[in-house]
């Protein structure tokens, strides 16, 4: 069982939920505003390491009694997590952050409903797929059609890290699974971040900047569902992530002002409203643990 060194925060379990939501999307509308400065590949690196460095700090995993089972499960685990993180932030530097988001989203969805002959399943995966089609380059939106395939690959990948968290989950402790798998996450983008230079552009306020980032996409979030998942239903909790999409159309808007089309807000709400409808109609809905995703 994970024992965490301090108590949880005392915090009703919805705002602590919405909370989490916020610090996630708020982190990426800070990391793409760093994009000019160090480039999108270089802020995916000193974001994901410097989360490593806190995860590694908070949980302290014993690597050297890892057994080889565990790595075998982390290993992958970690990879996709970097692969992830990478694929969205060069998303994200082509197309707005609510439609990343949304794009993105499409990929755990279809995982929900893979497998399901049910005909409701069906009509929110419709949904999604439509909301995608209104937002396409040859939809008349403008949308970076590149950006739309980067996010759409890290919604996969998504997809995949959820796949192989479960598996993680079940051999060792969440924690100690997160910071070791950041710490893959960290070697897998580090060729990139090496071969982009982007590096060469970090001073101490950026290192700063990247610290907050880290604090706010990876252990506030992580601390905050925490508290959620203690009391909350997993189906009120699955239906509460589902906004995701629309609070990052809200923090582009308030931190990026990025201004979606009507198009684009409809493709937001239509993806919610699938992702939603999938965790409220869903058989044997299961909260997401905190290794679901860390971004």
């Amino acid at each position: 069982m994970l024992r965490l060194a301090t108590p949880l925060p005392v915090l009703p379990a919805v705002p602590a939920l919405l909370l989490s939501v916020l610090s996630v999307q708020g982190g990426a509308a800070i990391a793409k505003g760093v994009f000019p400065l160090m480039g999108a590949v270089g802020t995916t690196g000193l974001r994901i390491g410097l989360s490593a460095v806190i995860l590694l700090l908070v949980f302290r995993p014993a690597l050297k009694t890892l057994t080889a089972a565990q790595w075998r499960a982390v290993l992958p685990y970690g990879v996709v997590l970097g692969t992830m993180n990478l694929l969205f932030y060069l998303s994200l530097a082509r197309i707005p952050l609510g439609l990343a988001v949304t794009l993105e989203f499409v990929g755990p969805l279809l995982l929900a409903v893979s497998g399901s002959r049910r005909a409701l399943d069906v009509i929110w995966v419709l949904f999604a797929g439509v909301g995608v089609a209104m937002i396409t380059p040859w939809s008349g939106g403008g949308t970076d059609g590149l950006g739309m395939l980067l996010a759409l690959l890290a919604g996969g990948c998504w997809a995949a890290y959820v796949l192989l968290g479960s598996r993680v989950s079940e051999v060792m402790p969440s924690g100690t699974g997160v910071a070791v798998g950041m710490v893959v996450a960290t070697l897998t983008v580090a060729p990139f971040v090496l071969l982009s230079g982007d590096l060469s552009h970090l001073t101490p306020g950026l290192l700063v900047t990247g610290a907050a980032l880290a604090v706010l996409s990876s252990a506030a979030p992580f601390t905050l569902e925490l508290v959620a998942l203690r009391t909350l239903p997993s189906r009120t909790f699955s239906v509460l992530l589902s906004l995701e999409p629309a609070v990052a159309a809200i923090c582009g808007v308030v931190f990026l002002h990025e201004v979606l089309a009507l198009s684009g807000w409809v493709a937001v709400t239509l993806v919610v409203v699938a992702s939603a409808g999938t965790a409220l109609t869903t058989r044997t809905p299961r909260a997401p643990d905190q290794s679901d995703k860390v971004l």
